[in-house]
């Protein structure tokens, strides 16, 4: 019987989206998600980096801003949404830094 190799999917672009909220979320002011969207959203488009559609990179966003919220980066009140500190640690560069 043959095994066979699981291999484990790894991610090594940069996360543009998450680098975005980080930025904006950086900033330590409290946003409505629609108004951190657009901004993230305005941000990607300068930089061309928007691909699959507005709503698709919305429905990312929120995951993504979700998933700050459960690692403890950003703090939810209601519905809206302010960065604390530490969360530079969510961006591409610092998990860069790290590993190196």
């Amino acid at each position: 019987m043959a095994t066979t190799r699981r291999t484990r999917f790894s991610r090594r672009i940069p996360d543009h989206v998450t680098d975005e909220l980080v930025v904006v979320l950086q900033d330590s002011e409290t946003y409505m998600f629609n108004d951190l969207f657009e901004r993230v959203y305005e941000n990607l488009k300068e930089k061309n980096a928007v691909s699959g559609g507005e709503e698709m990179l919305r429905l990312r966003a929120y995951e993504k801003l979700q998933n700050l919220v459960t690692r403890g980066l950003v703090e939810k009140k209601g519905k809206t949404y302010k960065g604390l500190e530490g969360i530079e640690q969510a961006s591409s560069a610092y998990a860069a830094a790290q590993q190196s």
